[in-house]
């Protein structure tokens, strides 16, 4: 092709090659994320096209992770605060237009530094951005540590060896879930907030009017979190947020239960939503029953375990909204619970919401993310064999996590004034009742 020279071109042909030029050097070219990652040519405008992997806000500046499969690695964007919005979330699918920089990190050689961020996938499972995981129903773990396990094997096999050689459907002994939380921690491993939500079965010998053998529990577990002040603050949103949707979306059926099945409970429901939630430790929450004229059928010595009937009095007495309780002994807590070195009674970073009525809706706790403590604690429980795959997670890439799990037929007492929670599933399940 011959060189174009002015004096080939005329007035109007030339003011055309001109706007075609600087159309060319303003129009970001569109690249795969693995060109842009190779791309050599910094300062050139480029568009991209992914889905937001992480998303990190500060407050001039905002970067976000990118990926659109096509390579491994994602570009790193950079971009000023005021490109974010509220639909930029995990997951989302956005579409970003800028100038491909030198990074100044070393494990990249390029970054974007972005003009234009637009999102034209929403992600938003739940409010707050948390990814839902399909735990299993069943599984080999014993998730709480109480035997409370309903064993499964296929009707009428023997208890002797199969034709291989073993005695279980499995190889091993396998149990309907009592939580998922143990798949939630490996989950969180690679995402920095997951939650599922089905049912759970615990083989209690109970008939009391808050336990059931089959129920539904929503459970959460939130990576590179350090302080149960964190974890509350989930806890006490989903509470929050879930009854304003309740109660909008679905206003006569909750005024039917309030009317007809738990006269006046409307007001109840309005000021545990109007006040903030109470904290006390475990050690406060002893001294105030052990100060109490009234008297338990349970003891109340540091060490035990709270009872119902402890836990609605304490309920009571600070102010009848849900009360945390913190830093449970040690010793009443499973494996998994991290351990308050720096406290003068052996406590763990564990809690429980108490709500009126119910006593307990709510455990959790920060998960024991140090190797050693975690293999001193299995160890001592005879586990450690059995929960080697758990140990692995601590040695590849573990982070500070926690967890809590909601169980959801007691929320539904909690909020509707129900006495007996047979009466909020259609078909309750508990010891010596299962007519269909």
């Amino acid at each position: 092709m011959l060189p174009v020279n002015k004096l080939w071109l005329s007035e109007g042909a030339l003011g055309m090659l001109q706007s075609l030029r600087y159309y060319c050097q303003k129009t970001p070219r569109k690249l795969r994320i693995c060109e842009a990652i190779s791309h050599l040519e910094v300062g050139t405008k480029i568009k991209v096209q992914g889905w937001v992997r992480s998303v990190r806000p500060q407050k001039e500046n905002l970067f976000l992770h990118v990926n659109d499969g096509s390579s491994l690695q994602s570009l790193q964007v950079v971009a000023s605060s005021e490109l974010n919005h509220r639909l930029l979330t995990f997951g989302s699918a956005v579409e970003i237009s800028g100038s491909l920089v030198t990074s100044p990190s070393r494990k990249q050689e390029v970054e974007l530094q972005a003009d234009q961020i637009d999102v034209v996938g929403e992600c938003n499972p739940v409010e707050k951005g948390f990814i839902q995981i399909h735990t299993p129903v069943l599984t080999s773990n014993d998730c709480e540590g109480a035997g409370e396990l309903f064993q499964v094997e296929p009707a009428g096999r023997e208890k002797d060896q199969d034709e291989e050689g073993h005695r279980h459907f499995f190889s091993v002994p396998a149990y309907l879930t009592v939580s998922g939380q143990l798949h939630l921690e490996a989950m969180a491993g690679a995402f920095p907030g997951v939650y599922t939500f089905g049912p759970t079965f615990r083989a209690e010998n109970s008939q009391s009017r808050r336990h059931l053998a089959e129920f539904y529990m929503v459970e959460a577990e939130i990576s590179f979190t350090q302080s149960l002040e964190d974890l509350m603050k989930v806890m006490e949103d989903l509470f929050r947020s879930t009854t304003e949707h309740l109660l909008a979306q679905c206003p006569e059926d909750v005024a039917l239960y309030h009317k007809h099945v738990s006269p006046g409970y409307r007001d109840n429901v309005d000021l545990m939503m109007k006040k903030s939630f109470n904290v006390i430790t475990y050690t406060e929450a002893i001294n105030i029953l052990n100060s109490s004229s009234k008297k338990f059928a349970f003891k109340t010595d540091w060490g035990c375990d709270l009872q119902t009937e402890h836990e609605k009095y304490l309920v009571k007495h600070c102010g009848d909204v849900p009360l945390f309780v913190t830093d449970y002994p040690y010793a009443l807590k499973p494996f998994y619970a991290r351990d308050n070195e720096d406290q003068p009674l052996h406590t763990a970073a564990a809690v429980d919401l108490l709500v009126p009525g119910v006593g307990e809706m709510c455990g959790g706790s920060l998960r024991e993310e140090r190797l050693d403590l975690l293999k001193t604690r299995l160890a001592q429980a005879g586990l450690d064999e059995t929960y080697g795959w758990y140990l692995d997670l601590r040695r590849f890439g573990s982070v500070p996590h926690g967890g809590f799990g909601m169980g959801f037929e007691r929320y539904l007492l909690c909020v509707l004034g129900v006495h007996n929670i047979k009466d909020v599933i259609p078909f309750p399940r508990f010891s010596r009742s299962c007519p269909l």
